[in-house]
């Protein structure tokens, strides 16, 4: 082998070796990228101590009481996680080519259809203030009828559970459906962490990620889970939260002495002021969105007779106001104020707070006082009232 030979040998020795280093060097900078992808932040957006919650039956009191999780128990196994044995995962598994779920705007698109424009509406983002979320991915793709039991088994589950999912070659979001016969890339299964039944406990934030890693069991995907302590201390301050704002207003109308109120005068008023009586025999006023605005119910039987229009009297009436279910809240409240004193005029009754105390100029300036603090301190939280992540809450 002459010089020439043996230096071509070495130059192509080199190469291949500068080639090795390359693609290590590639190799990690892919693994480093898909791990961030996936890394959470670690901090805690709600630092409030746990409360109970209030009862939100339509005529009782708002009772406290505490409610108690012991529904299930997670057991140690061995699951696939990101980044243990899939050093090639591209970016097609990080946020640069396929984004977490999007955040939906709250007016609808123009040009939307009815049902494109409730579909809008559905697919909102992971939100970790008030979710806990087990993510499950593959590359070669999710059946959706994969899913089945799985989201029979979550739909028991002691709080909320929303299926998001991201289908293969698609930018966009859609909520899972199990009939779709579409193949997912992701899909994120989201807990609520409160609602007004108290916070979610730590056996159902363990459920629902014990759920994930099974299916990651079943079908050799990839897994991963939300800190449950964190996300358990998150639900405490959450609900803790939601408590101090969770605040219903009711105005009665009574009779006077041994008098009676005319209750087809009071339907007749209620449906001048745009209300309609709803299945449960309470009459509502509704928003654009179909949301309630406020309610009006008999005090002495609960509900209206659906089948009986014209009750002949009762000896009082109730207006209620849901406050964090309502956007624009004080406006809203007027508007209760004002349709509380006609039908009050017009029935000859009078207009009475809760502990049937008559309702004065003063004492309305006072509540609209308390429902401004109460409004801005939901804003503060990015929790404004009416909104979506409200009704979830306040539901």
């Amino acid at each position: 082998m002459n010089e020439l030979q043996i230096a071509l040998a070495l130059i192509g020795v080199l190469a291949v070796i500068g080639v090795l280093l390359y693609n290590r060097i590639q190799e990690r900078k892919v693994r480093q990228r898909t791990e961030a992808g996936f890394a959470k932040p670690g901090r805690d957006v709600l630092l409030d101590d746990a409360a109970a919650r209030p009862d939100t039956s339509f005529f009782a009191p708002l009772d406290e009481g505490d409610a108690g999780y012991s529904r299930f128990h997670g057991r140690d196994a061995q699951e696939p996680h990101f980044g243990d044995t899939e050093i090639l995962l591209d970016a097609a598994l990080s946020e640069e080519s396929y984004p977490q779920a999007v955040p939906m705007a709250e007016a609808p698109l123009e040009g939307q259809s009815a049902p494109e424009q409730a579909q809008h509406r559905a697919v909102t983002a992971y939100d970790e203030s008030i979710e806990f979320c087990s993510v499950l991915k593959s590359l070669d793709g999710m059946a959706s009828e994969a899913f089945s039991a799985a989201i029979a088994h979550g739909a028991a589950l002691g709080k909320p559970v929303r299926w998001l999912a991201l289908p293969l070659g698609s930018p966009g979001w859609e909520d899972l459906s199990t009939q779709s016969g579409k193949r997912y890339l992701e899909v994120q299964a989201v807990m609520q962490l409160a609602d007004r039944d108290g916070p979610a406990g730590k056996d159902d934030l363990a459920a629902l990620c014990e759920l994930a890693h099974e299916l990651a069991r079943q079908h050799d995907w990839q897994v991963r889970c939300d800190d449950m302590t964190e996300a358990s201390a998150r639900a405490q301050s959450l609900d803790k939260f939601c408590a101090d704002v969770d605040v219903q207003i009711g105005l009665n109308i009574i009779a006077r002495g041994t008098a009676m109120l005319p209750i087809a005068r009071m339907r007749r008023e209620a449906e001048a002021a745009g209300m309609r009586l709803s299945d449960g025999g309470v009459y509502q006023l509704l928003d654009s969105r179909g949301e309630v605005l406020f309610m009006l119910g008999n005090r002495e039987h609960g509900a209206f007779a659906r089948d009986n229009p014209h009750e002949p009297e009762t000896k009082g009436v109730t207006l209620l106001f849901d406050v964090p279910r309502v956007p624009d809240g004080v406006k809203n409240f007027d508007v209760m104020v004002t349709l509380g004193r006609k039908l009050a005029h017009e029935a000859g009754g009078l207009l009475v707070d809760d502990n049937l105390r008559p309702l004065t100029d003063t004492g309305i300036e006072k509540i609209r006082a308390q429902l401004t603090q109460i409004y801005a301190r939901m804003e503060a939280r990015g929790l404004a009232a009416g909104s979506r992540l409200a009704l979830r809450l306040f539901s």
